[in-house]
């Protein structure tokens, strides 16, 4: 039987990882359609996508306050260019434009709260953690030889990403805290996510100019289609693995 307070732990390592989960489902899967798009094959959008990830997913778990600063900053910028372009959206522009908005409004932030260097610590043991997760999906896939649907794939890269972050965590961070810059980390941060989320405006809005187009429209329907199974099976995957850490020790209530 569990105590009350170990009850507690579950639930909230079920909400907080569930979330996350989530989260990472969905931004895995429409990235990995849209590098497809963009030409790249095998192991490489795997790889690439769960890095990016699983280090948005990082900031939002461990410096929320940093990753909405650069997350507004990113939607401010993306709708500020649709609106002066005509929803002529070109990804690399948006993506350039939003990151440098998301840049300055962490200097402002890091300027007024000091953050440290804990919030880009973090994403970058988000960073190792999906690319290792990515590589070990890619190596398991191409050594079955089979090809999987993106629910299992959701909650396979978010279990392994899970695990990997959970498990270096203390590790990677403590050993990093000391090296990394304070005054870049907020900035760097913060215009990570607003470049995902400028990239993901990109996904949704910017099609719209090319709507003509039967081959990119087809495209993009992919992208779109994947995004609930995504999102379904990061849930999933983030719920079932937040509740193995937690009886396996790894205290979520401990981090935050």
């Amino acid at each position: 039987m569990f105590t009350k307070d170990q009850f507690a732990a579950i639930v909230m390592a079920l909400f907080v990882w569930g979330f996350a989960g989530a989260l990472f489902g969905a931004l895995f899967a429409g990235l990995y359609q849209v590098l497809g798009v963009l030409g790249l094959s095998g192991w490489q959008p795997l790889v690439i996508a769960a890095a990016a990830a699983a280090m948005t997913t990082s900031a939002f778990y461990s410096a929320m306050p940093v990753a909405l600063v650069g997350a507004m900053a990113g939607v401010l910028a993306s709708i500020g260019y649709l609106i002066a372009t005509g929803q002529e959206v070109e990804l690399l522009t948006i993506v350039g434009i939003a990151g440098l908005a998301g840049l300055i409004a962490g200097s402002f932030y890091s300027w007024i709260v000091t953050s440290g260097s804990r919030p880009l610590a973090e994403t970058l043991t988000g960073l190792i953690a999906g690319v290792l997760a990515g590589g070990v999906l890619a190596i398991v896939l191409a050594v079955l030889g089979e090809h999987v649907g993106m629910f299992v794939l959701a909650a396979g890269v978010v279990a392994l990403v899970g695990t990997f972050f959970q498990v270096s965590e203390r590790w990677l961070v403590s050993r990093s805290l000391g090296w990394l810059p304070d005054a870049l980390s907020a900035p760097l941060v913060a215009a990570l996510i607003a470049a995902v989320v400028g990239a993901s405006i990109w996904i949704v809005g910017g099609t719209t100019a090319m709507m003509l187009d039967a081959s990119t429209q087809d495209e993009i329907g992919k992208v779109l289609h994947d995004i609930p199974p995504g999102l379904t099976g990061g849930l999933l995957g983030g719920a079932l693995t937040g509740i193995l850490l937690e009886l396996f020790g790894f205290h979520l209530e401990d981090q935050i």
